[in-house]
């Protein structure tokens, strides 16, 4: 299934044919909208003037890749960090996966397993590595035995709880509504 977020179409067209950019989307994806988290790796490549590869970032000089996060508007709201963390992510798929970002989940035996590959990037806590699961398993077709009941309650079917069940306005209105939800639960 093509991804639909509201984002420019060059930018979904790029998630669906580059699992690198998917795999920066969501390390881009925490205190930010996600929106511009998953358009941020097109307007990479936009700056870079090509589509980067994972061994590119992972030796890109550090400082330089800072001033790319950080032309306006940055990448990020954070782009020092987060120019660290995708290549710190990069690095991880350079030195595991040969470089390629569907290395991390290609033979991955059981959900289990794909959770743990995902949880051991850098920034990447559960409930992150869980909804990756389930977007993949969801929108990518990456479904290994188990892939549901890793994700948690992000891989329950009808779920809309985060980008990974995103794949109209309504499901979008509806995962918003749910992320409202549980800010004022946690409030509370």
């Amino acid at each position: 299934m093509p991804f639909s977020l509201p984002i420019p179409p060059e930018a979904n067209a790029l998630l669906d044919r580059d699992p690198l950019a998917l795999l920066i989307g969501m390390t881009l994806d925490q205190q930010i909208p996600l929106e511009k988290a998953f358009t941020s790796p097109w307007v990479l490549g936009q700056r870079l003037g090509h589509e980067p590869t994972a061994q590119e970032l992972a030796e890109f000089e550090p400082d330089a890749l800072v001033e790319i996060f950080a032309t306006p508007p940055a990448l990020h709201r954070f782009p020092k960090a987060m120019a660290a963390r995708v290549q710190e992510v990069c690095r991880v798929l350079v030195d595991r996966y040969d470089g390629a970002a569907d290395g991390l989940w290609a033979g991955a035996d059981n959900g289990q397993e794909l959770l743990r590959r995902v949880q051991a990037l850098p920034g990447f806590g559960r409930q992150k590595a869980q909804i990756l699961v389930a977007l993949l398993g969801k929108q990518y077709g990456v479904q290994p035995d188990g892939w549901r009941e890793a994700a948690g309650g992000y891989g329950e079917v009808g779920s809309y709880r985060s980008v990974a069940d995103i794949v109209d306005g309504d499901s979008l209105t509806r995962v918003r509504e749910y992320k409202k939800q549980m800010k004022a639960a946690a409030k509370a």
